[in-house]
């Protein structure tokens, strides 16, 4: 049964604490009542409040100490100050200290329970990104983009395959659909979790200062080298090294990767030692290998050792029922980072976000949400929000683009188009909700009967797809 939650006055003015109980009751809040800091600290241990009203003000333990107190006992409590304009300053400096907000006296009733309702809502958002954070540190990064599409749970079966053996991994994907993450969570399931994970990208770094990042040198080694460095392969050592972008390597430092892989030992420059190396290698590449290698960008050899197991990161517009979810968790995020009270994504916004194409995969859309966050003016991240911080569906128009049979009038032609675009459109909607037909007639704003008829119509399946053994006609 649900109960109501409860407020903690703390108040050394009887009046005042009659004032407020009577408030917050009439909202249908719980309210204790305690008129000094020792009385308040009791209240805490004995009945955990939802939220604390206290004044800043009060003899004995003062407001500022008895916050500090209910922080250390309760961390995640959300404090709301009351004060007076003459004590404005020492609110603020209460805010460093862990209140949620201060208000000074006298004091609209209306804000105020609208503050202690937006605490409380905060507070509940901050104890599921507590709770998501907890499940990171047991799943690994991957975690925090997996969703139950058959694309991600087939990446994650994967990752259980190679965690714990030696095999260097070669992930390929677009820019944005989150290799890093997999490469973290390859990490963070294997044994060597306690170990470093050490990232470079190869694209970033120049090649005249790639070598000394990767191997290491000695003092002295070249001009400017004023005293000895590890590398990146020295860093990770019982660990693993992620070699983002390395498509991007030049010919010599291929040749050298090579040799650290096959012998695993390297020579930092200006050394005549060699140092053993204990490493897991896992490379990324937003290009096609194999391509580079058939066109002498890449060495063949090189490819094979990086090569032992690959795995596939698909771009978010192929595995469109990851966009709802995604979305959604970031928007939670966002909301607790960036201090603002959103509480989710209307229909309308999410029809954009369905329809776009994503090229810049997770990372975009993680983007265009926080944006969204940020600037939206309501409770709810609206169309317009998302309109401006999305380019039109590229795809679609080619989609629907087709070609009528020729020997017919215009009228028919426009007709025949127009047909094709319906189904295309339905399609669409059938892919992104898996076949969910309330859904899918939800994003395209039309009753479930009328979707159902059309889907019958124009010889559809459930899924999305054409029934094979019908033509497709219009």
């Amino acid at each position: 049964m649900r109960t109501n939650p409860r407020v903690l006055i703390v108040d050394d003015n009887l009046m005042n604490r009659k004032l407020l109980s009577a408030v917050f009751e009439s909202q249908g809040f719980a309210v204790g009542l305690a008129e000094d800091g020792e009385q308040a600290l009791a209240a805490l241990v004995a009945e955990p409040p939802a939220a604390v009203l206290l004044d800043l003000q009060m003899p004995g333990l003062s407001g500022t100490d008895t916050l500090e107190r209910m922080k250390s006992l309760s961390p995640h409590l959300p404090v709301i100050m009351l004060t007076s304009h003459a004590d404005v300053p020492a609110a603020v400096e209460s805010i460093k200290r862990g209140a949620y907000d201060f208000l000074s006296r006298p004091v609209n009733n209306d804000k105020l329970v609208l503050t202690v309702r937006r605490a409380l809502e905060h507070h509940q958002l901050l104890g599921q990104v507590e709770g998501l954070k907890r499940q990171l540190d047991s799943v690994g990064s991957l975690a925090r983009f997996a969703t139950s599409s058959p694309e991600i749970q087939q990446i994650v079966s994967q990752i259980q395959l190679v965690t714990d053996s030696t095999v260097t991994v070669l992930i390929q994907g677009e820019t944005g659909t989150g290799k890093e993450l997999v490469a973290r969570s390859i990490h963070q399931q294997s044994n060597r979790a306690k170990k470093p994970f050490v990232a470079i990208d190869c694209g970033a770094i120049p090649d005249n200062l790639l070598e000394s990042e990767l191997f290491g040198h000695e003092k002295g080694a070249f001009t400017g080298a004023e005293r000895r460095k590890d590398g990146h392969f020295q860093l990770a050592q019982g660990g693993s090294l992620f070699l983002d972008e390395v498509a991007n390597l030049s010919p010599s430092i291929q040749a050298k990767l090579l040799r650290v892989l096959q012998e695993r030992q390297l020579q930092p420059l200006g050394s005549a030692r060699s140092v053993p190396l204990d490493v897991r290698f896992i490379a990324a590449t937003n290009d096609s290998l194999e391509e580079q290698v058939t066109a002498g960008r890449f060495r063949q050899d090189l490819f094979y050792r990086l090569a032992e197991f690959t795995i596939l990161v698909p771009p978010l517009r192929a595995r469109k029922e990851d966009i709802l979810p995604l979305a959604k968790r970031f928007q939670e995020e966002a909301s607790i980072e960036l201090h603002r009270n959103v509480c989710g994504i209307s229909e309308p916004a999410i029809e954009i976000l369905m329809r776009h194409s994503w090229p810049g995969n997770v990372r975009q859309l993680r983007n265009v949400i926080r944006q969204a966050v940020l600037q939206t003016a309501g409770p709810m991240i609206e169309a317009k929000d998302i309109q401006s911080r999305v380019k039109t569906h590229p795809a679609r128009a080619a989609q629907t683009s087709v070609t009528a049979p020729m020997g017919i009038s215009l009228k028919e032609v426009a007709d025949h188009a127009a047909v094709e675009a319906e189904k295309q459109a339905i399609l669409e909607a059938l892919q992104a909700t898996r076949g969910n037909k309330s859904q899918a007639a939800r994003l395209l704003k039309v009753d479930y009967k009328t979707l159902h008829v059309k889907i019958k119509r124009y010889h559809l399946q459930p899924n999305g797809a054409l029934q094979p053994s019908i033509k497709n006609g219009g």
